[in-house]
């Protein structure tokens, strides 16, 4: 089985930092090829892969400013389609771009669709149902006009984030600095709760940051760490009493939620979007429905095993299922 695996170009696969979306496209690709499969990895030529490398874009477009997003991305897709006969199954992880060019190859197609972000995108997923194979990463965020061929939830390499059996006092946030994410909400509940809290993610929303975010950050109690990998990120994750997800948005799923899970940490979230999917309530973190919710939780921290929290990734949300998930699903539409 021959399998070219498309991913975006806002970031490297993996990213450095911040890229979800790479992310995730990066542990499925490494994930497959350990289960023997082909995969041949169209990706920015700085990425790094044990899959076949193929690229014609330079570098991520959110990282060096000569690379013009529409002009790199159609060079990217059309080095894909063009070389669409070498291959099985095209697994498209970009977006609604790639299903322009669907109907002029016969490789079937798979899109992951990671978050259906409006119906204004509609016209450009309806239309090719009969052509595409999409899949959602959650119930939450499958759409009522869409036909799916499977929910596959994202999965996390459980060995790459260590089991903190002890945690601390400190509170955490992880996550863009955008009110989607709830950052201030974070804030607000520190302050009531009077726990420090340790923040991480990118500025993406620069006058909410300003307006909403920076006052609050005095460096003491409230610390912003900006764009947090490796190590460091590992560790915050698992250093801390809890993880707040007080999200302004139904979100598709939130990997920083099951990675924190996997360190021990039990997780704070608004009931909505994925959330119900990927936490039990009352034993790998809180589900609630407002601020107050949130910081009543706080104080019920405690009533969570952290090794349950761990157990749970463990069960539903590996790297391994996930790819073992994408594998049947390709060999049932190859036949």
């Amino acid at each position: 089985m021959r399998i070219a695996m498309l991913a975006p170009i806002a970031w490297r696969t993996p990213p450095r930092h911040y890229g979800p979306w790479e992310l995730v496209t990066s542990l499925l690709t490494e994930a497959l090829v350990a289960r023997g499969i082909d995969v041949t990895l169209f990706a920015t030529l700085d990425s790094i892969t044990s899959a076949t490398l193929a690229g014609v874009v330079p570098a991520p477009y959110s990282e060096d400013p000569a690379i013009d997003a529409k002009v790199w991305e159609f060079r990217h897709l059309a080095h894909v389609f063009e070389r669409a006969g070498e291959f099985d199954l095209i697994h498209n992880q970009a977006d609604f771009p790639a299903h322009a060019f669907s109907g002029l190859v016969s490789t079937p197609m798979v899109t992951t669709i990671h978050g259906f972000s409006s119906d204004r995108i509609l016209p450009m997923y309806a239309p090719y149902q009969h052509r595409v194979q999409y899949v959602a990463i959650s119930d939450a965020d499958r759409h009522p006009a869409l036909r799916y061929a499977a929910t596959i939830h994202h999965g996390i390499p459980i060995d790459d984030f260590p089991f903190d059996a002890a945690g601390s006092e400190d509170l955490l946030f992880f996550g863009r600095m955008h009110s989607d994410k709830g950052p201030r909400e974070a804030i607000d509940v520190a302050r009531t709760t009077g726990r420090r809290l340790h923040m991480a993610g990118i500025v993406q929303d620069e006058r909410y940051w300003r307006e909403e975010v920076e006052p609050g950050v005095d460096g003491v109690r409230i610390l912003h760490h900006g764009a947090v990998g490796g190590a460091k990120r590992t560790a915050m994750l698992g250093q801390a009493r809890a993880l707040l997800h007080l999200i302004g948005f139904d979100e598709p799923f939130g990997l920083s939620v099951v990675e924190a899970m996997a360190c021990g940490t039990p997780v704070i979230a608004y009931r909505r979007g994925s959330m119900p999917e990927l936490i039990e309530d009352g034993v790998t973190g809180f589900l609630v429905d407002d601020l107050d919710g949130a910081i009543d939780a706080v104080a019920r921290v405690d009533e969570i095993d952290r090794a349950a929290c761990r157990a749970r990734v463990a069960a539903h949300f590996s790297v391994e299922r996930m790819a073992e998930r994408y594998e049947a699903l390709y060999r049932r539409i190859l036949g």
